[in-house]
């Protein structure tokens, strides 16, 4: 994981703020690893996964690593059900993010 989990004066793990309040509606590496646990099937689509730890995110990851993995990280090796719930998922996070003022041309390092 990028960033390793901090942790404040109280001791308690830094946790998600979930997909919804994530930048640009989660156009993010999390962002991206709840969706793809959505598209999989690892969590519900009403899972934001808000309040989940670094370590919990880290454990999602590692199971989509290996779904994706099955499939040679190619979405046109999906199964036709997985698929279209991918590209439903992703158009919808698209729509959201452009309203929200993603611009999928600009860089990191120009925003």
């Amino acid at each position: 994981m990028a960033n390793p989990p901090d942790t404040s004066a109280r001791g308690a793990a830094r946790t998600y703020v979930g997909i919804h309040d994530d930048e640009y509606g989660g156009m993010t590496f999390l962002g991206g690893i709840v969706k793809d646990g959505w598209i999989f099937g690892f969590i519900p689509e009403t899972e934001s996964c808000a309040g989940w730890t670094y370590a919990a995110l880290e454990a999602l990851s590692s199971k989509v690593r290996d779904a994706w993995g099955r499939y040679g990280y190619r979405v046109d090796a999906l199964p036709p059900d997985i698929r279209e719930h991918h590209t439903r998922i992703h158009a919808a996070a698209i729509e959201r993010a452009r309203a929200l003022g993603w611009d999928p041309e600009l860089s990191d390092e120009e925003e």
